[in-house]
């Protein structure tokens, strides 16, 4: 009973993450729109992120501790070094998302993307690289990210517009997507050597940060990009990296001992609430909350109820198996 009161635990945790991300978008979407340099604004995100983690760790010795137990299982080989790379995976996405976004729009990426998260974490769980346990690709498996996808159709319906499709926008998109729930996996098996999901995040907007300076100054030289002064109001535009910081440390966890695949479909159902209340309690010019949005929440916890990835769902089912077990041990020794 206390194995299945942790998993749920972890399931509310998933959960918590994608309100963090809604969060964390709603913060970076405004400061890229006060700025005009894209990749500037999420090399700032990226940044605060870095600067409110690193103070945290001066004063945190357990995070120091991670630091030390990472290092001692690479000198082991007990995980390889190109793991250890995972946040720059993220700095590429967020690169690809600046990149696409104004193409495609936000509604075509973010169904395009999550799409990407859920195909490839079918995949990244059957070869066991989050560092659990592997899993199968099962049919309910299939159909539960297939439900999610479609929930994310739906809840963006209203906002997808036929005009702004490209062909290569939506493939980068996706990709962007696959790179994300990779980035993810790796995430959990770098935790399971830290074992302080603090420093795991520490180490990934290390990364992240290198990845979008370098690839900051490469579009200043290759296309003359220009930098600009940082906006000064409203305050709350630079909790994008802090809210990262948190997200990047719970999800490390969460996948570690749950898989890809369950933590994808708990965070998108997450994120899909934490939109709704933020267009509610803090609505900004064209987002209004429909009935498609609703839908598409509905349909996300379907899609975990019908994949069997509750572990709510995954005790009544594990009882009835029991039950039928013991009923055909009956059958039999009454034969």
């Amino acid at each position: 009973m206390s194995n299945k009161r942790h998993l749920i635990r972890l399931e509310l945790m998933a959960a918590a993450t994608g309100i963090l991300i809604a969060i964390q978008a709603r913060a970076n979407g405004q400061l890229s729109h006060l700025m005009k340099n894209n990749i500037e604004a999420a090399l700032v995100s990226f940044s605060s992120g870095l600067v409110a983690i690193l103070v945290v760790t001066a004063f945190n010795p357990t995070i120091r501790s991670g630091i030390t137990r990472l290092r001692e299982a690479v000198k082991a080989q007990s995980i390889s070094r190109w793991r250890l790379f995972a946040g720059m995976l993220g700095g590429a996405a967020i690169a690809t998302q600046t990149h696409t976004v104004p193409l495609i729009g936000v509604a075509v990426y973010s169904v395009t993307a999550i799409a990407g998260q859920t195909a490839i974490s079918l995949f990244v769980d059957k070869v066991g690289l989050g560092g659990g346990s592997r899993q199968h690709i099962s049919p309910r498996r299939v159909i539960a990210a297939a439900i999610t996808v479609a929930a994310i159709v739906i809840s963006v319906f209203d906002k997808l517009q036929v005009s702004t499709y490209s062909a290569a926008a939506v493939i980068l998109s996706t990709l962007a997507g696959c790179v994300i729930g990779i980035q993810r996996a790796l995430n959990g098996s770098i935790n399971v050597h830290t074992g302080q999901s603090y420093t795991t995040s520490l180490l990934n907007f290390i990364m992240g940060t290198l990845f979008l300076f370098v690839f900051l100054v490469v579009m200043m030289v290759a296309r003359g990009d220009h930098l600009y002064a940082l906006p000064t109001h409203p305050w709350w535009i630079y909790l994008g990296g802090v809210t990262g910081v948190i997200y990047i440390a719970m999800a490390s966890t969460v996948v570690q001992h749950l898989g890809v695949l369950t933590f994808t479909l708990f965070s998108v159902g997450g994120q899909l609430v934490g939109s709704l209340v933020l267009d509610l309690v803090l609505p900004t010019s064209g987002a209004s909350v429909t009935g498609y949005l609703v839908t598409g929440i509905v349909m996300t916890y379907i899609g975990v109820i019908v994949g069997g990835e509750s572990a709510l769902f995954k005790k009544r089912s594990s009882q009835r198996w029991r039950q039928r077990q013991r009923r055909e041990h009956q059958k039999r020794s009454a034969q």
